[in-house]
């Protein structure tokens, strides 16, 4: 009797041993098990476009010559993350049209032309009595042959088309400043078609080229 009692004892003691060493041991293993390490999100800083500090410049062009000019910004907006443009959109003032390479009578009356002024003018270029406006909407941004290009709508005349421009973003401080490089649209997507040799026949070397050449300088301050 006193035999079967021990064996019982020892049985139990090994048994509670046991059962302390796994409880242990997985103590232990949960213990040292690294939980994922999560990053905080990063929040969308907005910047406001400074419209006296950007400038549109254009070059429009004829066989034997060709035209300069600039256009204003009405106002714009820019969200980043990390430094790098994410969403956004900007106005441009379209009554703002200023020819660069002209003055005098000359340059009032290019101005005037493609602003829309004059009788039976005002569908030759941008109509700007009836589309004072142009705006351009970030869609996404892509980088293609080591560059980074801006995707984007732009509409014009209510007419909204997709573009793409390489650009470079730099950040100082509050400050934002984007630089495009020389990039060119075809006018006669948005229906300005006053000149086209793509859309009339016989002009000879009288027509104007489809193409426009656009560069952007933007500067916008963190609101």
């Amino acid at each position: 009797m006193k035999i079967k009692f021990v064996s019982t004892l020892i049985v139990t003691v090994l048994l509670i041993t046991a059962y302390s060493c796994k409880g242990e041991k997985q103590n232990e293993t949960e213990a040292n098990t690294p939980e994922e390490v999560k990053e905080a999100p990063i929040e969308a800083i907005t910047y406001n476009v400074d419209v006296a500090s950007s400038s549109i410049d254009w070059v429009g062009s004829k066989p034997l010559e060709k035209h300069t000019g600039t256009l204003k910004l009405a106002s714009g907006t820019f969200e980043t993350k990390d430094g790098a443009i994410t969403s956004g959109s900007f106005t441009i003032d379209m009554t703002s049209i200023n020819v660069t390479d002209l003055e005098g009578d000359d340059k009032a009356y290019l101005e005037g032309h493609l602003k829309g002024e004059g009788e039976g003018k005002e569908d030759h270029f941008f109509n700007v009595a009836k589309f004072p406006k142009a705006v351009f909407e970030v869609t996404g941004i892509t980088e293609k042959e080591g560059k980074t290009f801006i995707d984007g709508n732009l509409t014009i005349k209510g007419t909204k088309k997709n573009i793409s421009f390489p650009a470079t973003t730099s950040v100082e401080g509050d400050v934002i400043t984007l630089n495009t490089e020389v990039f060119t649209i075809n006018r006669t997507e948005w229906g300005v078609n006053y000149g086209s040799k793509s859309v009339f026949e016989n002009l000879g070397d009288k027509f104007i080229n489809d193409d426009i050449e656009i560069k952007l300088s933007l500067k916008a301050n963190k609101a």
